[in-house]
């Protein structure tokens, strides 16, 4: 059985998911392993995470907390810290992607929350995220998790953990094809340059395949930087050439100069593929894995086969399957 609607889960639900279902062998080794190093936060009431800066010796006290606190939601931070207490004495902080469903520009479905249609294209979105992250940055270390509304990609490679804000900034831009590519993409004309990273002939694939991707979901009513709605239209009408990656003719349908219009209201568009803040925040917290999201009572998973992953077979609670009618 596939559930359809996402609920509230009630305080009772969440009782008997941590008291009966919940299990602490189940958090993922990259939080397991560095528990002592982060900070825990938790929202008690349904009002935001404002019990913050708790530290965990080790998962039994973990374990512990969540087995008599149930709480409405669980948090971790992507940094680590000396003394997490305080937040003091920064040591590094994981790379994240947060690819929620409701939040993207370019879904179809047009719910009001969270469905089935927009969480299949949150997971799309992921899958493209990664192979560039592996193919494109060599990028090794990396988890997905869902979040219950969707995901967050968690990058801890060393290459990456040290970086601030303005670099982590850079990456999103080319990750998700916002930076328009110029004639010249390096010094010898076959690199783009992107601060410790050099790519060979990546950007422009990057670039034109996160264009494609936003363009074939378009809706007629979807808002673009500079672009009126007698053009959009135009677009809609023409896109299905780039199914077969026919971008010339697209371009000779379009014109040349709407054409470029088009580019870079796409380019401008494609910042909201991700939550670009949770990106560049050094001292973000981040729902934890294996809690669960009260607001629609799914288990925020570590996942393993993001091809074949199904939030609503592979993250539902037991207790959702036994709620009455």
């Amino acid at each position: 059985m596939k559930i359809q609607v996402l609920t509230p889960a009630s305080p009772e639900e969440r009782r008997r998911y941590y008291r009966e279902e919940w299990d602490i062998k189940d958090l993922p080794d990259f939080i397991a392993k560095s528990i002592n190093n982060r900070e825990f936060g938790f929202d008690h009431f349904g009002r935001g995470p404002n019990d913050r800066y708790k530290v965990f010796k080790n998962t039994n006290y973990l374990k512990r907390f969540l087995k008599t606190k149930t709480p409405f939601a669980a948090y971790c931070s992507v940094a680590f810290y000396e003394k997490p207490r305080r937040r003091d004495g920064w040591m590094k902080a994981e790379l994240v992607f947060d690819v929620d469903a409701k939040d993207i520009p370019v879904r179809t479905c047009g719910c009001d929350g969270v469905c089935e249609v927009c969480l299949n294209e949150a997971r799309e979105v992921v899958c493209s995220l990664l192979d560039t992250l592996k193919g494109d940055l060599g990028l090794k270390d990396i988890h997905v998790v869902y979040s219950g509304r969707g995901y967050h990609v968690r990058v801890l490679d060393n290459d990456v953990t040290p970086m601030d804000s303005d670099v982590r900034a850079q990456i999103v831009k080319y990750l998700v094809g916002a930076d328009v590519p110029q004639n010249e993409y390096g010094s010898d004309g076959t690199t783009y340059k992107l601060e410790h990273f050099s790519i060979p002939f990546g950007y422009p694939k990057v670039f034109t395949d996160r264009v494609k991707y936003s363009i074939l979901h378009l809706q007629k009513d979807s808002k673009l930087d500079d672009v009126n709605k007698n053009l959009l239209k135009d677009v809609l009408k023409n896109r299905a050439l780039l199914e077969d990656d026919e971008w010339g003719l697209f371009k000779h349908e379009i014109g040349p100069q709407r054409y470029k219009k088009v580019v870079k209201g796409v380019a401008s568009l494609n910042m909201s593929l991700v939550d670009a803040k949770v990106s560049i925040d050094l001292k973000r917290i981040l729902r934890l894995p294996t809690s669960l999201h009260s607001k629609v009572s799914m288990k925020c998973t570590e996942v393993k086969d993001i091809e074949n992953f199904d939030p609503l077979e592979d993250a539902v609670p037991k207790f959702v399957y036994e709620r009455k009618d």
